[in-house]
């Protein structure tokens, strides 16, 4: 969580030089590199059929959905705005967790996850400037939210089975095609100019962001159960603002620290009252 409590504000530093498609597919078109080289040098097993098709629900959530979707949000929005939004995703990836592993909570956790849902909404609204009115890039951040937590509940399960720096790195070599053609068509086949801080911004993007990070993500998920270890997110949005107050020079307002707190306390509730009957989620198989 502490590699990844770095990607909004690194994102927001790199869209400052460098075009939005580019910052959000560029990261996985690097990345698939490195993934692509790992893979052959320790000779992985190519995944089956149905593997696959898993693993495309990945990619689409997690090399494709996250990165584009966060990063246009991104170049409207302050990185503590993302980071209080996105603070949704720990409650996101417990739901989608649960229904992926076939658990059967209780009543204490759907009320809990609407809870959660509605402060991060009202938050929304309030930063939009009109209550019960969405702008743009919060849709767009909602909708990072459910693509990353697809991708983050698929992946721990593939991860049980692949193992987990190699479910991230055949999800990134699967859509490896897809991300060099829109990264090259947004730069017009040349080299975007920008400065050494915005390029080193997209180097975390690519490297840890997209690829290291994952190895230990995915390894928690894999252990399990993934809707308890989900929770461990809540530590993220916290430590994206505090990152984008020292390295952006962004204010701490009020509304964002008790957004955060409301949504934090709101989905930490919704996972820890889980009442997980199924046994299945945890057995690996």
């Amino acid at each position: 969580m502490v590699a990844f409590s770095f990607t909004v504000p690194m994102t927001t530093t790199a869209v400052q030089g460098l075009p939005p498609l580019f910052v959000g597919v560029g990261r996985s078109m690097i990345a698939a590199v490195f993934a692509g080289i790992a893979l052959t040098a320790t000779r992985q097993k190519l995944p089956d059929a149905r593997q696959l098709l898993r693993l495309v629900i990945v990619a689409l959530g997690i090399v494709l959905g996250f990165p584009l979707l966060s990063t246009y949000a991104l170049t409207v929005v302050p990185a503590s705005h993302g980071a209080v939004v996105i603070a949704l995703l720990p409650a996101a990836t417990a739901l989608a967790a649960v229904w992926r592993s076939r658990e059967k909570p209780g009543r204490k956790f759907w009320v809990a996850m609407c809870l959660g849902a509605s402060c991060a909404l009202l938050f929304a609204s309030l930063q939009a400037g009109a209550i019960g009115r969405l702008s743009g890039p919060d849709l767009l951040l909602f909708g990072a939210v459910v693509a990353a937590a697809i991708g983050y509940a698929e992946g721990g399960m593939l991860s049980r089975e692949l193992g987990s720096w190699q479910t991230v790195s055949w999800a990134l070599v699967l859509a490896f095609p897809v991300t060099t053609v829109l990264s090259l068509w947004s730069t017009g086949f040349q080299l975007p100019q920008a400065e050494p801080l915005q390029w080193a911004a997209f180097g975390y993007l690519a490297l840890v962001s997209m690829f290291l990070g994952f190895f230990a993500w995915y390894r928690g998920l894999a252990i399990g159960p993934m809707a308890q270890v989900s929770q461990t997110q809540l530590v993220q949005p916290v430590l994206t603002i505090l990152w984008a107050v020292i390295f952006l020079g962004e204010s701490l307002t009020w509304p964002t620290a008790l957004g955060g707190l409301a949504v934090i306390l709101a989905a930490a509730t919704a996972v820890r009252s889980r009442n997980s009957v199924g046994a299945a989620g945890n057995s690996g198989k």
